[in-house]
């Protein structure tokens, strides 16, 4: 008997921090469309993104397919919107139209009532996994919305830059008064010794591409303590980096010729953001600019040693600063600010290597390409990761400003073409062999 009392009793404890992170996810969802008009909620704002409204009638979806269709059994619900919201349902470019915001509301709500009931019965101990999957799975898509969003604004938000960065950019540096500046040409590296780590995620919430966890071993090298900022990046610009061969690789210059850009996607010249961490750059661009300081990008794994590995306890934290989870204290995620903060804002957030800012902010490129780990396993689907195990896409750590709390840890990986700049993506650089120029500190 009181082995069936632990049972229903460890029952009842995944449903309720199930039902809760559902909940808590929804709001941060919703709170995406808040005062949104239906123009902005249709439209395509770039050829590689859906439209928001899209993706919200997708969250809808997939909750409804995996959870009352294949799970509880339950006739399909809503079928006239299967072709529009499933992900190989329609190509990008034809789903501007979708049903307006009222409706997918419903839709929303619905789904979620019926989920709900199913949970009370559900064999949640078998299925706890796929519950989590589908909480980060929502978690992932309401980052993407938020920064199409971002990507909208964009071109208005430059012709009223100087008016913006006088007033949201100045609530940042109220907040942060105190940060100092990080030097610009005596950039902080910290020693990451030569040895082995482990590598990777095998918890209940980790997706099929971080499993399993594996030992690595690694030759020393050191990693910058924090991500590059806009005030380096700025010499890459002014030293004519954009026009000069040199520092870009034969892809990325090909990249360059076809798309002759002179600066970062989402950059601005004023000096508040200096200390920021450069955002809206290529693979391409992060290469090139590390080539011009004489360094390289990190791999996947040096990353991931500098923002996991504790060395005094031999064993793999889930976030750079241990256990705790992830909040506003310690990184810069879940659209708490609504932009990027100072590299070095958020010292309680630091890794037990001493690097910073590794969580939130913007995503970092490393120079991997996304690939399976041994013995990799698809899961919930073969499409979801293993598709994209085709050596094209590089693998990006960390998170940044728009990423939900349930997506962000350090064994997390994401991944995009190269040439993708529209993300809220970053880069910190590596070297084999430290040079005299950088500071060892």
């Amino acid at each position: 008997m009181s082995q069936n009392s632990g049972t229903k009793a460890s029952s009842l404890q995944i449903r309720e921090t199930i039902r809760e992170a559902m909940h808590q996810c929804r709001i941060g969802t919703l709170a995406l469309f808040e005062g949104i008009d239906d123009t902005t909620f249709r439209r395509q704002a770039h050829p590689e993104f859906s439209p928001v409204g899209w993706h919200l009638g997708h969250i809808a979806y997939t909750e409804a397919l995996w959870l009352l269709q294949r799970c509880a059994g339950l006739p399909p619900l809503f079928p006239e919107y299967h072709r529009l919201f499933a992900a190989d349902g329609l190509p990008k470019s034809e789903r501007e139209n979708v049903p307006p915001l009222t409706e997918i509301h419903h839709y929303l709500n619905t789904v979620r009532t019926q989920v709900f009931s199913y949970l009370e019965t559900a064999p949640v101990e078998q299925q706890e996994r796929l519950w989590h999957f589908l909480i980060q799975h929502e978690s992932q898509h309401g980052e993407t919305i938020a920064f199409v969003l971002q990507l909208q604004r964009w071109h208005l938000l430059e012709r009223h830059q100087e008016m913006w960065v006088q007033g949201s950019a100045v609530n940042v540096s109220s907040s942060s008064s105190s940060v100092s500046s990080v030097p610009s040409r005596d950039v902080e590296m910290r020693e990451i010794p030569a040895g082995e780590f482990m590598m990777g995620n095998d918890s209940i919430e980790a997706l099929d591409n971080e499993r399993s966890r594996h030992r690595v071993y690694l030759d020393t090298y050191w990693i910058d303590r924090y991500p590059v900022t806009c005030r380096q990046y700025r010499e890459f610009i002014e030293a004519g980096g954009y026009q000069n061969e040199r520092w870009w690789s034969p892809d990325g210059w090909k990249w360059l010729q076809e798309n002759p850009v002179a600066q970062p996607l989402y950059w601005s010249s004023a000096s508040t953001w200096d200390n920021h961490p450069v955002c809206g750059v290529s693979w391409y661009e992060a290469d090139a600019y590390a080539r011009f300081v004489g360094k390289r990008l990190p791999t996947e794994a040096e990353w991931e040693k500098a923002a996991s590995w504790d060395a005094a306890t031999g064993q793999p934290r889930t976030y750079p600063w241990g256990q705790e989870t992830p909040d506003s204290h310690r990184c810069n995620l879940d659209n708490c600010v609504g932009q990027t903060t100072p590299v070095n804002a958020y010292p309680l957030g630091q890794s037990a290597y001493g690097c910073d800012d590794m969580l939130g902010n913007v995503w970092e490129w490393t120079a991997s390409w996304f690939d399976a780990y041994e013995g990799f396993v698809s899961y919930p689907y073969r499409g979801y990761s293993q598709t994209y195990f085709d050596g094209q896409h590089r693998v990006l750590k960390g998170g940044s400003w728009a990423t939900r709390p349930r997506a962000i840890r350090s064994s997390f990986r994401n991944w995009y073409y190269p040439s993708i700049r529209q993300i809220l993506a970053g880069f910190r650089c590596a070297i084999s062999q430290p040079d005299s120029g950088d500071s060892m500190i």
